[in-house]
């Protein structure tokens, strides 16, 4: 059985806690940085296909990781944070239980980009999704 009350989180922002942004809350609620949105969630370490659409330009890579909020992978073209980005994940059809891949549409804002081992990575949060089956 579930403690968890919907009416509670109908004027909150999905993904944010109720004192994130505010002045007033408590400092012994540590912050994770400047994208606490994105940490806020459990990630899992899925490596699965996705094509990317930015300003820089259309390629094609794999997650990292992804959470209910957001998604982690590696881009060839320089992403700066707050940037807008379309991108579509393939969800093989033997795990979503179908006949045919289903591609999950988003289209997120980057809040964290960096560096590391010679690859560049970005942190993007989803703002909109939507299945698509083929």
């Amino acid at each position: 059985m579930s403690n968890y009350d919907p009416s509670a989180d109908k004027n909150r922002n999905p993904g944010m806690s109720s004192k994130a942004g505010n002045p007033d809350s408590s400092p012994a609620q540590p912050r994770r940085g400047r994208y606490p949105d994105m940490q806020s969630a459990v990630r899992f370490p899925i490596k699965l296909p996705v094509s990317v659409k930015s300003s820089g330009g259309d390629s094609h890579t794999e997650t990292q990781n992804i959470s209910a909020n957001g998604v982690l992978f590696q881009v060839e073209a320089d992403m700066p944070v707050g940037s807008m980005v379309d991108f579509t994940i393939s969800l093989p059809a033997d795990v979503v239980g179908s006949e045919a891949d289903v591609q999950l549409g988003c289209r997120g804002r980057v809040v964290r980009s960096f560096e590391e081992h010679g690859r560049r990575g970005v942190g993007v949060v989803i703002d909109e999704y939507r299945f698509e089956r083929h």
